[in-house]
This record gives structure tokens, sequence and C-alpha cells, in this order.
């Protein structure tokens, strides 16, 4: 799997969300409001919750927000009931994308998310029509400026802890797991004071499309930009090869 740099589009997604914090910061605010509601306020005994609390800190969330956003999801400010919501359809060239959203209004993510296939001329489509293409993984991103270590030590700890694969491209190394095991995997490496770039249950394209003609791209841009900037959507993957 060496090769293809899953850690460039991480740092790409992360200068992003650098321009735009109040937006990661919803993410992952509805994501604790979630895990709370599902499995209590207690980290200890919500693995869901230890998850969210991994990737705000990843993404530099202050522990005070981290702290108010689950006192807010367990007390009365904690009414509002988001849904999980997937869509998927195809962008130009046929590059195929999954969104997935957390809502409290659902006609409003639909109309919203509807809006930007269309104005990059792409189209939504029924459950199923590209999620084949996809493999549910846990995927975890490790920096190796952050972490400098024998590679075989990482990937024995990695395997030890119930991953699938480990991977080492230039810049980085990936581990993936079986969604089911990420938690026991993330909060391994978490034990062991390995930083973590990235760590999250994905959608992994089992093939990259590539998108050469230009004005396909920039239409593909415009809808990803438009997902990008509405706060119901949590994630977006694609089969594009960056």
């Amino acid at each position: 799997m060496s090769g293809h740099s899953k850690f460039a589009n991480i740092k790409h997604k992360k200068e992003k969300n650098d321009a735009a914090k109040g937006k990661i910061f919803t993410i992952i605010g509805r994501e604790i409001a979630v895990a709370v509601k599902e499995g209590g306020a207690d980290p200890a005994n919500n693995s869901r919750l230890r998850d969210v609390i991994a990737k705000a800190k990843a993404n530099n969330m202050p522990n005070d927000t981290i702290d108010r956003g689950i006192k807010k999801a367990s007390g009365e400010l904690g009414s509002v009931n988001y849904e999980h919501v997937t869509y998927e359809g195809y962008g130009p060239g046929g590059i195929a994308i999954i969104v997935e959203a957390l809502t409290e209004n659902k006609n409003r993510t639909a109309s919203n998310i509807r809006n930007a296939f269309t104005k990059g001329s792409g189209s939504i489509g029924t459950q199923g029509c590209v999620s084949y293409m996809f493999d549910q993984k846990g995927q975890i991103i490790i920096d190796k400026e952050e972490y400098e270590t024998d590679a075989d030590e990482l990937m024995m700890i990695a395997l030890d802890a119930g991953a699938e694969d480990f991977s080492e491209d230039e810049d980085s190394y990936e581990i993936l797991t079986d969604p089911d095991e990420f938690s026991a995997v993330r909060q391994a490496l978490e034990d062991q004071g390995i930083p973590m770039a990235s760590a999250e249950v994905t959608m992994i394209p089992q093939n990259y499309v590539t998108l050469t003609d230009e004005t396909a791209l920039k239409q593909l841009n415009r809808t990803l930009d438009l997902l990008d900037e509405d706060d119901d959507v949590q994630a977006v993957h694609t089969n594009l090869e960056e």
C-alpha cells in the first residue's frame, strides 16, 4: 500500500481546517453530542467518546471546549437530537462521492447537499450506488516527523493491538483496522505515547480514479467546497487520486 500518501491529504485537510477552525470544532462538537447521548458522559466507560476526544485533541481543540461540549451534551442544553444521514452520488468524470452528515433537519441537509452536487455538475444517487467501491476501515496516520522510531517496532505494537494492516510512506505510517477494533488499537497507541496525525473510522476507496480534465476537476472542487462549507456535513469521501 506504500506509494499513495494519505498524509499529504491529511495535511491538506488540516490546512483548510486551520483557516476555518469553527467548522472542524462544529463537526467535533456534534460528534461529542452523539457519543454522549449514545454512551454517556464518562470517557472511561464510553470508547466512542474517547475516540472523539482524541480526534478533538489532534485538531487542537482546547480542553475547556471539549469539557464544555461534554457537559452541554449531558445536560439540559443537549436536547438537540442529531441524526446520522449518508448521501451517495457521482461527480464529474464518474468520481464516486460519499457524504456523511449529522443533522437535526434532514430536509435542509438533503436540499443543501443536492445543491452542492448540482452546482458541480454531479448527481445524487441511491443508497449503495457507490459505497460498494469503498471499504469502511479504522485509519490511523502517524507523522514520521512527530514519531521517529523503528518501523518494525511500531508495526508490532499496532498488530498486537489488533490492527489489520501496516504500511509506510515517505512521510508517514498508516495503520488500518476493522472498525470494531479501531478504539482498542487507537487506545494502545495512545498508551504508548505515540502521536497520531489522524485517527478515525473512514471510507477507503478500493481503487483511485485520476481526473485529468481541468473543467471536470474545477466542477468537482466546486461541489467539495460547498460540502466543506456546510455545517451539517461531517465527512466527505471520494475515490479521486489526489
